[in-house]
């Protein structure tokens, strides 16, 4: 005899609301509030329904950050779901990278069932009491742009809606939703349909004539601009845009602290990583999605320099204190304003363009040999550096490699061509994110090669053991190549750059910045990766392409480079 149908729960309509969306993935690390999304799921196995697909990753920083990797890559959402207030803790770290960043995720978690008695899905085990908190969402609520608790079942479609209209509006950014056991459980009696489209996104900001017409002059007029980016690049359009413009304007290029690929350092017109020496001398410095452009206890353009700021929000509005001058600030996309710019440009003429093109083509050959130089007589020393590691890089690097980099990866030792193919860890710094992301990458983009480049401190903080295991489980391999001082090569920096004459500059500023490694490449070895050791610059260019090459034939692997301090 068939047996009866069972009741619609809230959770089914919940996950059905998310593909309406067209989310792929539910990035999990569950708990006991996960019973009824585990049915849910177990339910929609038997049908033909579209739900996104269950992806386990046994540690919350892991799986935020991976799907912040799948979303850098494609531009598509992604959920991700924690256990209660434990699980959502853990990821907070991630969570800030991605606020910065302004990655459209929706960040949920089950929350503690508020009921002991009298429901289904009422308080079954001992955790229950000591994870409910007065406010769950008050420990993230600084780095989202909506928080809200689910209320009633027959919510769930409404509430998915309002989520991600408000992550995907401009700026973007993550979005938190908490889910009650008790109200995911709850029997629906009506299946709950997304209004997906009725909701339409309000479009980003393009920027006004008259302030395109200002630029443009400024820009005619200039005798030494300068363009420094930060984000700009999200967007793989705003770096073949800027890209043209460069060229035709001769407008030298600093990506500073970039997180994604905005100019190739093959073109002329890329000026290395760093504001100076062009800012010091700069009558015009245009601003793009740079939250700092330069360091001002360092460095400051003339005090007669006109300084333009662009970007979606470029006040920087949830940054507590930021102090940078502005002359002409635009509210607008990068591509709007680059594409504006272009068509106002058009058919103007500038009196010192070509006496800049020439100058900026011969600095760009002397920087190039300079950098060339760097690494190749690094190659002929007895230990392993930064530039001599991004040089035999290439070898292995195609046109399209992505890079995820959390580390000092530059393109003076290792030129890109190709827009979208450059991910770098956010301004907030919360380190664990490279790995993950990375994972993301591939799972967005299978077809291509992945290559992340780690930090030794980046690679811990990663829970490495999670993400070589869901390498391993879901068939993602990557290349991880870790830059490995054995330091926390930033908490040294800072101590001798403000203690530079004091006591602890007498021990090279090691003090709580050591940081002695293990075999890294025995961890992915016991995931049935290929793992190495490199400690001799002669070593690295074949260990990275047996690497290369194991990952060509399905194997994650990992290169552990000794880079001595």
């Amino acid at each position: 005899m068939d047996s009866e149908p069972q009741a619609r729960i809230a959770a089914e309509d919940y996950l059905d609301a998310l593909a309406a969306h067209d989310i792929e993935h539910l990035f999990c690390n569950p708990g006991t509030d996960f019973a009824p999304i585990v049915e849910a799921f177990a339910r929609a196995a038997g049908t033909n329904r579209k739900v996104p697909r269950p992806m386990v990753v046994p540690h919350e920083n892991a799986a935020l950050s991976m799907a912040h990797g799948f979303t850098m890559v494609t531009g598509k959402p992604q959920a991700v779901m924690l256990h209660t207030n434990v699980g959502t803790a853990n990821a907070i770290n991630m969570l800030i990278d991605a606020s910065r960043d302004r990655i459209p995720v929706l960040l949920t978690s089950g929350r503690t069932p508020f009921t002991e008695t009298g429901a289904e899905g009422s308080r079954s085990v001992y955790i229950h009491w000591a994870q409910e908190m007065y406010d769950q969402a008050g420990m993230l609520r600084e780095v989202v742009k909506w928080d809200y608790e689910m209320k009633r079942g027959d919510q769930a479609a409404t509430v998915v809606d309002r989520a991600l209209e408000l992550a995907t509006a401009s700026p973007k950014g993550p979005v938190y939703l908490s889910l009650p056991r008790e109200v995911l459980g709850e029997v629906v009696n009506v299946p709950a349909e997304s209004n997906r489209a009725r909701r339409a996104r309000p479009r980003a900001p393009v920027p006004s004539p008259a302030d395109i017409e200002k630029l443009a002059g400024l820009i005619a007029t200039a005798r030494a601009p300068v363009v420094i980016t930060g984000l700009l690049g999200q967007d793989p359009r705003d770096a073949v845009v800027l890209s043209r413009l460069a060229e035709r304007w001769a407008l030298p290029v600093i990506p500073f602290n970039t997180r994604y690929f905005a100019i190739s350092a093959n073109h002329p017109m890329f000026q290395g990583s760093m504001p100076r020496p062009l800012l010091d001398s700069a009558d015009l410095v245009i601003v793009i999605e740079s939250d700092v452009p330069w360091i001002p206890s360092k460095e400051q353009p003339p005090a007669n320099a006109r300084i333009v700021q662009i970007g979606e929000d470029p006040l920087y509005a949830r940054y507590p204190m930021r102090g940078f001058p502005s002359d002409l600030t635009i509210t607008a996309s990068a591509l709007s304003v680059l594409e504006a710019l272009e068509q106002a440009l058009h058919g103007r003429s500038g009196a010192f363009v070509e006496e800049r093109r020439a100058r900026l083509v011969a600095r760009s050959a002397e920087l190039h040999a300079q950098w060339r130089g760097e690494a190749e007589q690094a190659g002929r020393g007895n230990k392993n550096t930064l530039a001599w590691l991004s040089h035999c890089l290439r070898e292995v690097v195609d046109r399209d490699t992505i890079v995820v980099s959390e580390y000092s990866f530059r393109q003076e030792h290792c030129p890109l061509e190709t827009p979208g193919s450059l991910f770098s860890v956010s301004a907030a710094g919360g380190l664990g994110w490279g790995f993950g992301a990375s994972l993301g990458a591939k799972l967005a983009a299978p077809e291509r090669q992945v290559l992340s480049v780690l930090g030794d401190g980046a690679y811990m903080f990663a829970n490495p053991t999670a993400c070589h295991y869901v390498a391993q489980m879901q068939n993602l391999p990557v290349l991880t190549v870790i830059y490995n001082n054995a330091l926390y090569g930033a908490v040294r920096r800072a101590t001798l750059d403000m203690f530079g004459s004091g006591v602890a500059a007498q021990n090279d500023g090691r003090l709580l910045a050591d940081l002695p490694a293990p075999n890294f490449e025995k961890i992915v070895a016991a995931h049935d990766g290929h793992g190495e050791r490199v400690e001799r610059p002669a070593d690295l260019p074949v260990a990275l392409r047996r690497a290369a090459a194991a990952v060509r034939g399905g194997q994650q692997a990992l290169v552990n480079v000794i880079c001595p301090p």
